[in-house]
């Protein structure tokens, strides 16, 4: 029986290097693993308003997971759009280094896109009437008052003084709004600081005109993590 033994030759012993790829390839195949990952698992984006305070804040980094498509009132989510919600995707850049960073962002979701992304609170779902408000100054659903414990500095309401039947009317009152098939009506939990589906109907008492929505296939997907600052890393409050 024969065996290995030490005496083998120093070139038989000597360690191999590893060939590395060009660092040009490396770069690219980083890059393609980032975009693949933001693609299909999850996607990170930055806040960049106080309209879902005291959830989020300006400046929270969070995570957005692209694999659950079934999204429920009370979500937290991410949508797509351009310089308004009835657009897909911001005009383009006249000005080529701007478009190379645009496609850059929109490949690894670093820095511009040319899409605008917008984070806010599903509150009706497709079909449903939502309204505002019932006696005690809350937005209901189908009838139901909403029990929303989230709510941040909401618009006044004082029933009997500043409220839907009175005038002035409480700009926390809007109308009826039924929510169009294949649409979700999303508000901010900062409700005095928030540009929602309900923006332009506060106040009012003729709808639903006055109300925008965000279509369902726009929603990149909920929110399922804030990972920055460190202190708050954590899946988002109930």
């Amino acid at each position: 029986m024969s065996s290995v033994t030490s005496a083998a030759s120093g070139a038989d012993t000597a360690p191999r290097r590893r060939r590395r790829l060009p660092w040009f390839t490396e770069v690219l195949v980083a890059i393609v693993a980032v975009a693949l990952v933001q693609a299909f698992l999850v996607k990170p984006f930055g806040v960049p308003s106080r309209s879902m305070e005291e959830t989020l804040h300006v400046g929270d980094r969070i995570l957005v997971n692209r694999l659950d498509a079934d999204v429920e009132r009370g979500d937290v989510v991410v949508f797509g759009h351009g310089e308004t919600w009835q657009q897909t995707r911001l005009a383009p850049s006249s000005n080529p280094l701007a478009r190379a960073l645009r496609w850059v962002g929109d490949l690894t979701g670093i820095g511009p896109s040319n899409t605008a992304y917008t984070v806010k609170r599903v509150i009706g779902l497709p079909g449903e009437t939502v309204s505002c408000c019932s006696s005690d100054g809350r937005v209901t659903v189908d009838g139901t008052p909403l029990d929303e414990p989230y709510v941040y500095e909401d618009l006044p309401y004082t029933p009997g003084t500043m409220d839907c039947a009175s005038t002035p009317r409480s700009t926390r009152c809007f109308p009826d709004i039924r929510v169009p098939e294949g649409n979700l009506l999303v508000l901010g939990d900062h409700r005095s600081q928030s540009a929602d589906s309900v923006f332009g109907c506060r106040g009012a008492r003729d709808g639903p005109e006055c109300a925008r929505f965000v279509p369902e296939e726009r929603v990149v997907g909920p929110v399922v993590l804030r990972f920055w600052p460190l202190d708050g890393l954590g899946p988002l409050p109930g």
